[in-house]
């Protein structure tokens, strides 16, 4: 096996191995495996004190934040209260100031009583217990060895857990699903009584033991949970439900929340009664001993047990799995379902190289769900593009906040003041405009990325540069708001705006600025002399001492669109590219520029108008860059709507240019607000138009590219179709990437 040893994080420690309940459907005495036979009753005062060192000694050696221990049986509440007293103090004795300790119980609930509950009170020990639903589900198999109903005094006990008193160990109900059972009924008794998580559990069954179902009813159980899912839909959805809530995770790119679906690796560590070290309790339904490891509390680690070639392989996540299910388009979200339940004694894989025996009921499943939610999941940014910019900018929001938290009051006076004023222009009735349009320049993504990363190395230095971004806001909307912006080399910047050289202000020191009617002030102390000023009423024309930022508007043919780009050869945050920037570029140079591109535009417009109109709504910004192909453009690490491009490029190669790095541009930005899948790099895809293997990303982005550029080129569409054939297949996509993908084929 190979990879990292992945350290435990939750023991199941068995104190008490037999039961005051004959479920008929319970995998430690009604299955294969029947060790319990032999094990003694209650853990000894050994095993637990054992347990509870190797817990501690596991934690301190991995660094583990925290570790949840799990009391369970059989019936752990036969333990008695003293007993679990006992385990409680030594587990939390072992682990104080090591690591936290989560503590829980899963019992059946008979024995429950106050007594108990303010002992877990005590030790903060939270409580899940079995219920399989109204009394008529739970009473098919959860019943007394003398056919006695256990379902009232389950309900007795969680009455306790609901009281104002004990509600904070109240951790939930876990179901074990019967098709024969109303799942309407299930989830109505379940919901009812408020849990606040529901867990529904496939009936443990293998290859060699399949689940009962009804002939030719291949979906039996997917059709049964989906009919529960449509009912906890209908209702609001009133509780979380563990396994809905993972399939909703795994279908937007997010983690799996429970072993029994996704790729996650296994953490879960097992001490019987004996002190044995075991894998996962369930592996008891494939055959006898196919959860024994070998290994003990008293002569073992628990990193030996981690090594362990059983443990090893429920860690491998992906390559766990047997080559059907990593093929599969769901393997993300069913991540080939519960190890044991892929078990067959005969084959030619071997013993859990194999799908589940649940395989049709978790495809249904997963894509049931998905049918009745897609619409809900997808991001709107997806099918509606004029959300982007929108989007983007409140990500730039997102930064600037927790710029502001991060400093924890480092930036001092300065930034204090700062804060406020930003606080005062966004309350304006004006302000909170020009304040939007600074955060949607894209290169205040930039300073803001850079901030934070200096601010990692203890330097709040460029977190200070607020107020330049602030001047910039209040001048827009002609707030009479005085700023304190500093200044450096004879150099004044504004981003966006421009920059403004203050002669005789000294290498470094502040100047206020201010709006005033068509433009700005700027007031500076001289070294010596008296205060100076300089008034800039037409921010937008080129004045002695001022360099605005190049603005100029795309030509537009009837009904063309027309829109405006700035053209920043001067923002000092311009430097995201993986190109160099080129210096500021002189009036003719820049002219001759301007003229190329808005020949450019005209072409566009013509080959491809409905792109043109998409980057009317986004393109915003264009920045010379040296170093790159004509025809190449260059996307860097900043906000939407900027990109670098060669300064030499002839018309065709720039509308080349601007397509192409608008399209790639695009696309980062939705990757920014969604994921468009999950798990990239996990497999490898064929890529048509140069017969390699390549990553889901990859292969993506190329496509998409190549779509907008067939107008120019029509062999860029070569492979298009194969290719996204081959995405539709991809197990990564999440349904934001297929509803992209549905996107990409009408274009086609």
């Amino acid at each position: 096996m190979t990879g990292p040893l992945v350290p435990f994080r939750e023991v199941v420690l068995k104190v008490h191995s037999r039961c005051d309940l004959a479920c008929d459907h319970c995998y430690v005495y009604e299955h294969a495996d029947q060790s319990w036979r032999t094990r003694p009753k209650a853990s000894s005062d050994d095993v637990i004190l054992r347990t509870a060192q190797r817990l501690a000694e596991h934690a301190k050696a991995h660094a583990l934040p925290s570790v949840s221990v799990i009391l369970h049986g059989g019936e752990p509440l036969l333990a008695g209260p003293a007993r679990l007293r006992q385990v409680c103090e030594a587990l939390t004795s072992a682990l104080d100031g090591v690591a936290e300790l989560d503590l829980r119980i899963h019992t059946n609930g008979l024995q429950l009583s106050p007594r108990y509950l303010d002992l877990f009170d005590e030790f903060g020990v939270r409580v899940g217990i079995s219920l399989d639903g109204d009394k008529a589900a739970n009473d098919r198999h959860r019943r007394f060895a003398d056919g006695r109903s256990s379902h009232p005094l389950v309900l007795r006990a969680v009455e306790l857990l609901r009281q104002e008193r004990y509600r904070h160990l109240y951790l939930g109900l876990l179901c074990t699903v019967d098709i024969e059972n109303d799942p309407h009924a299930v989830l109505d008794a379940l919901a009812e009584l408020e849990p606040p998580l529901i867990d529904f559990l496939l009936p443990h069954a293998t290859w060699d033991d399949p689940p009962p179902r009804p002939e030719g009813a291949t979906t039996a159980y997917a059709d049964w949970l989906l009919a529960v899912f449509d009912r906890w839909q209908e209702r609001g959805r009133p509780v979380p439900v563990r396994i809905f809530s993972s399939v909703l995770s795994t279908l937007s790119g997010g983690p799996s929340l429970t072993e029994s679906l996704g790729l996650a690796p296994t953490d879960l560590v097992v001490v019987e009664t004996d002190g044995q070290l075991e894998q996962v309790d369930s592996l008891k339904s494939a055959y006898e001993g196919a959860a024994a490891t070998g290994f003990d509390v008293f002569t073992h680690t628990l990193d030996e047990v981690a090594s362990h070639p059983g443990v090893r392989a429920r860690q491998l996540g992906l390559a766990g799995v047997g080559e059907a299910c990593r093929r599969c388009p769901v393997v993300r979200s069913c991540g080939g379902g519960l190890y044991t339940h892929r078990y067959r004694s005969t084959g030619p894989s071997g013993p859990f190289d194999n799908p589940s025996v649940y395989c049709a009921d978790l495809m249904a499943l997963v894509r049931g769900i998905e049918a009745r939610t897609a619409a809900s999941l997808v991001a709107p940014e997806v099918t509606g593009r004029e959300e982007l910019p929108g989007s983007q900018r409140d990500l730039t929001r997102m930064l600037l906040a927790r710029l502001n938290a991060d400093l924890e009051g480092r930036g001092g006076e300065p930034w204090a003041r700062a804060w406020e004023l930003a606080a005062a222009i966004e309350a304006s009735d004006v302000g909170a405009g020009g304040l939007d349009e600074v955060l949607a320049h894209p290169y205040t993504r930039t300073w803001l990325l850079h901030a934070l990363e200096r601010l990692q190395e203890g330097d709040v230095s460029v977190a200070r540069r607020l107020p330049e971004y602030l001047a910039v806001a209040a001048v827009r909307a002609g707030l009479d708001l005085p700023v304190d912006v500093g200044h450096a080399d004879g150099r004044l910047v504004l981003p966006g705006m421009g920059e403004l050289r203050i002669e005789g202000a000294g290498e470094r020191g502040t100047a206020q600025v201010r709006a005033v009617e068509d433009g700005f002030l700027v007031r500076w102390g001289g070294q010596g002399s008296a205060p100076a000023e300089r008034r800039v009423t037409r921010p937008r024309t080129a004045a002695p001492g001022w360099r605005p930022v190049r603005r100029f508007a795309m030509p537009g043919g009837a009904p063309g669109p027309v829109f405006e780009l700035a053209l920043d050869d001067l923002d000092p945050y311009r430097d995201c590219f993986p190109a160099p920037v080129a210096a500021p570029l002189g009036d003719r140079a820049a002219a001759d520029l301007v003229f190329r591109l808005g020949e450019a535009w005209v072409l566009i417009e013509a080959k491809a108008p409905a792109r043109a109109a998409e980057m009317v709504r986004s393109l915003t910004t264009l920045t010379p860059l040296t170093g790159l192909a004509p025809s190449e453009p260059a996307v860097g690490r900043h906000g939407y709507g900027a990109l670098g491009i060669a300064v030499d490029g002839g018309v065709e190669e720039l509308a080349f240019a601007l397509l192409r790095g608008f399209r790639r541009a695009e696309l980062r930005a939705l990757a920014d607000v969604t994921d468009l899948y999950a798990a990239d790099g996990s497999w490898e895809h064929r890529i048509p138009w140069q017969e390699e293997t390549v990553p889901f990303s990859r292969l993506l982005a190329e496509t998409y590219e190549r779509m907008a550029l067939g107008v120019f080129e029509p062999r860029c569409l070569e492979g298009v179709a194969q290719a996204l054939d081959t995405l539709e297949g991809g197990a990564e996509l999440t349904v934001s990437g297929k509803r992209l993908l549905d996107l990409m084929r009408k274009e086609v």
